[in-house]
C-alpha cells in the first residue's frame, strides 16, 4: 500500500516501470484509485494505457514498482525485505478478483453470448453451469441485454 494511509484504496500504483526491449515504455508510474472512483487513463496511440492496464492483473510483469489492489500485491508476496513472484496458479486466483475488459473482446464467435459469459465462471472458476447461467441471465437483464443471450 502506498503511504497515502488510505483504508479506501483500491488500486495502488507505485513507480512502475515497463520496458520493451530497448523501449521503455512506463517510466515511474503512480497512481492511486480509491473506492468508488472512476478513473480514465487517456493518450494517444503507444502511449502505455494498455501496458499499465496489463500490469494491474499481472499479465505483463513490471521491471520495478509495485501494484497492489485492495491492499493485496499483485504477482509478488513479501518474504522479509523481499519480493517473491507468486505460482501461476496464485497470479490466476488473484486475477479472478481484478475485472478486465480487453481492447478487443476476444469473443468465442461460436458461442452464443450467453456461453461466451458463463465459459469463464465454469472453466476457470469451477462454478456450477446452472450456477453460472443464472448469474449471466441477472447480469444481461442488468444490462438490458436479456433479450441477446441466444445470439
Amino acid at each position: 500500500m502506498s503511504s497515502t494511509d488510505d483504508t479506501n484504496v483500491m488500486v495502488d500504483i507505485r513507480s512502475v516501470h515497463k520496458s520493451f526491449g530497448p523501449l521503455e515504455v512506463l517510466k515511474g508510474i503512480d497512481l492511486t484509485v480509491r473506492t468508488g472512483e472512476v478513473t480514465v487513463v487517456l493518450g494517444p496511440s503507444g502511449s502505455g494505457k494498455s501496458t499499465l492496464l496489463r500490469t494491474v492483473n499481472h499479465l505483463e510483469k513490471v521491471d520495478r514498482g509495485l501494484i497492489s489492489v485492495d491492499g493485496a500485491l499483485i504477482g509478488y508476496r513479501r518474504s522479509g525485505d523481499r519480493l517473491r513472484e507468486l505460482p501461476e496458479r496464485e497470479v490466476l486466483k488473484q486475477r479472478t478478483r481484478i475485472g478486465f475488459v480487453f481492447q478487443d473482446f476476444h469473443l468465442f464467435p461460436h458461442l452464443t453470448v450467453l456461453e461466451n459469459i458463463t465459459e469463464a465462471p465454469v472453466s476457470a472458476l469451477r462454478r456450477p453451469r446452472r450456477e453460472a447461467v443464472e448469474a449471466a441471465r441477472r447480469l444481461l437483464e442488468r444490462v438490458g441485454l436479456a433479450d441477446k443471450a441466444g445470439a
